[in-house]
């Protein structure tokens, strides 16, 4: 009994911050900055520590700019009733006609850089995987372009006023307009070096890799 006592009593008297001395503790904090706290005797050293940050290379974000082209170029169909109403708009795309112009001089040029952006970029495990996401979320939304297509013939609408050519105007607009915006916030995230992930698009692309 009187051993229990002792035992009991030297268990009470210790420092219950004697056990955490030489032990350091980390603290992760959202940015990729992590803070380790070192005690050393009564005073706490906290040291802070980076994660490094690796940039994009100029060369992968140029690939991504270039394979995010393909669906814009095959967009510019779907805003034909939108410049007919607007001309003016027309004029924030001429930058940008003569390359459009030596896109479609060559021959089945938008199925030539399909099946090679994918089969040359997105299936080409040498190329990192910011580049064979990019280059799979533009392929993704090419064939998702495609099906406005294929409504419209299959709907047929005709040449009329009715509801159903309005409604065929409505959705070609609303596919160009998303498709630009796709387009847009693709080169723009490429150039700084960030991932874009397009809605409805990058889950469908991520599991393809």
């Amino acid at each position: 009994m009187a051993s229990l006592c002792l035992s009991l009593h030297q268990t009470l008297n210790t420092n219950p911050l004697a056990a955490l001395r030489g032990r350091p503790l980390s603290l992760s904090f959202p940015g990729s900055s992590t803070v380790s706290i070192r005690p050393s005797g009564r005073r706490a050293t906290a040291v802070t520590t980076r994660a490094s940050y690796t940039p994009t290379p100029a060369t992968e974000r140029v690939i991504s700019i270039a394979s995010y082209a393909l669906p814009f170029f095959n967009s510019l169909q779907y805003g034909r009733f939108l410049f007919a109403q607007y001309p003016r708009l027309g004029l924030l795309f001429e930058p940008i006609f003569p390359i459009l112009n030596l896109y479609r001089s060559v021959p089945y040029a938008s199925f030539v850089a399909f099946f090679g952006l994918y089969l040359g970029v997105v299936r080409n495990t040498s190329l990192s995987r910011y580049v064979r996401f990019n280059a799979m979320q533009a392929v993704t939304l090419d064939v998702l372009l495609a099906v406005p297509v294929l409504l419209t013939r299959i709907l047929d609408p005709g040449q009329g006023g009715g509801f159903g050519m309005k409604a065929m105007m409505w959705g070609h607009t609303g596919v160009f307009v998303f498709s630009s915006m796709c387009f847009v916030y693709g080169v723009v995230s490429c150039l700084l070096g960030k991932t874009p992930y397009i809605p409805f698009v990058a889950d469908a692309a991520g599991r393809q890799l």
